[in-house]
């Protein structure tokens, strides 16, 4: 059978304005990053289940919400590297690393030789090393290379008082489940001190917080014909919180830009004339940034049968899309890739599209190694902000938004019709 397009009724542009105050708010100071601290992620998640309730969808769990628990490390409130005197400024010149620990230390440097990765000699020497007062400075290349070397030499490193890595071309942060006893930076090259640099002051607060309760926001619309078997739109609405008492990751993009996009499209389906075959849900994830843990709890603990979910759509980094999209398990799952290709040729929605094999990147993964057909869609394009403080709601063209939107709307809208179909003689 070819492709059905079907006589649909023309998709009504989604509102803009109100896309870009979804994302505003999200990445705004008042929600603290979406992470876990000042509860953040508590925040935006009551805000979608307002959203949820407002729009008139039906809980798939009370309140929407679907709780589930967390360990993460968090850094609350002090966040300051001097060198020599000279302060840098956390998120723009450092960041701390994901697993480092807190505490204040005022030390003299000691650059890493790296003769320890190919005389012997020199490897000795570095062991004999007192390192225990010290801030052991090294270049990310040798902490990527230290990993070949026999753990004595990563055990007297985590002697030394603080670490300091230098980075070449960009700051990107994490999060991680676990804590190290000493502080440990990520400071850009470029800002590093030109002349030796003989002494570093740190104060860093960093708090391991375990059992951390967050949760996913979840609700449906009612198919119209075959209401048991499930359409699902999701993305992932937490990000990485604060880098210290005023430093905050935004995540406009990653990922305000999707959950502004899963809220138009719930907008739309609202509406009665655009009711599907098929129920559809609507999911927004917690605990993404730590490992997926939101869409891995969910499969765990399905709110609606992993096996009536006909298709999934995962959104994440839906704001630049100058360049196009890019459909992880495109590859995997052809024939719905080709549809979204027929589709977009038609409609001249984005640049052009770009398939990608399985990937465990985002969201769609915990469902598509339980076997539910999945694809994740992400928009390229201009800025490339990722996972810094410069993603910000400012920065968005929301070039390919609207195009995405009604290519998103008329795959749906495909699955939706062949549902119908199915039930003719």
């Amino acid at each position: 059978m070819g492709l059905w397009l079907g006589a649909a009724a023309p998709v009504c542009a989604q509102d803009l304005r109100r896309v870009r105050r979804t994302i505003e708010y999200l990445a705004s100071p008042r929600l603290h990053g979406r992470g876990y601290v000042r509860g953040g992620d508590t925040q935006a998640a009551r805000f979608l289940a307002k959203r949820f309730q407002q729009i008139g969808l039906t809980p798939l769990a009370p309140g929407f919400q679907q709780p589930f628990l967390l360990t993460v490390n968090t850094f609350p409130d002090r966040m300051h590297l001097r060198i020599d005197g000279k302060a840098l400024r956390p998120g723009l010149d450092f960041i701390a690393e994901p697993e480092s620990g807190g505490g204040s230390v005022q030390g003299l440097i000691t650059t890493l030789d790296t003769l320890i990765f190919t005389d012997e000699a020199a490897g000795q020497r570095f062991l004999q090393q007192p390192l225990q007062h010290r801030v052991l400075i090294l270049r990310q290349r040798d902490a990527d290379r230290l990993r070949t070397l026999p753990a004595a030499f990563a055990q007297h490193i985590a002697e030394a008082a603080a670490r300091i890595t230098l980075v070449p071309v960009k700051l990107t942060a994490s999060l991680a489940d676990h804590q190290q006893p000493q502080p440990q930076f990520l400071v850009l090259a470029s800002s590093w001190p030109q002349q030796g640099a003989q002494q570093a002051t740190i104060e860093v607060t960093a708090a391991l917080t375990a059992n951390y309760q967050t949760h996913n926001v979840a609700g449906f619309l009612r198919g119209t014909a075959q209401p048991d078997s499930f359409l699902v739109v999701t993305a992932h609405y937490d990000h990485l919180g604060h880098m210290g008492r005023r430093t905050y990751f935004p995540g406009a993009n990653d990922n305000a830009s999707g959950t502004a996009m899963l809220l138009e499209l719930a907008e739309y389906y609202a509406k009665p004339e655009n009711r599907l075959a098929y129920s559809i849900a609507f999911v927004a994830f917690g605990g993404e940034e730590a490992g997926l843990l939101g869409s891995r709890y969910f499969v765990q603990h399905p709110l609606l049968p992993l096996e009536r979910i006909r298709f999934l759509l995962n959104l994440d980094l839906e704001g630049t899309g100058q360049d196009g999209a890019t459909v992880v398990n495109g590859r995997i799952h052809e024939r719905a890739y080709q549809q979204l290709v027929t589709l977009n040729e038609a409609g001249r929605f984005l640049p052009g599209l770009a398939s990608r094999g399985r990937a465990a990147n985002s969201d769609h993964y915990p469902f598509s190694e339980a076997g539910v057909p999945a694809f994740f869609l992400y928009l390229r394009g201009q800025p490339t902000f990722y996972h810094d403080v410069l993603d910000r709601s400012a920065t968005l063209p929301l070039s390919g938004f609207g195009g995405l939107f009604k290519l998103l709307v008329g795959f749906m809208q495909l699955q939706g019709a062949n549902a119908s179909q199915a039930k003719t003689p």
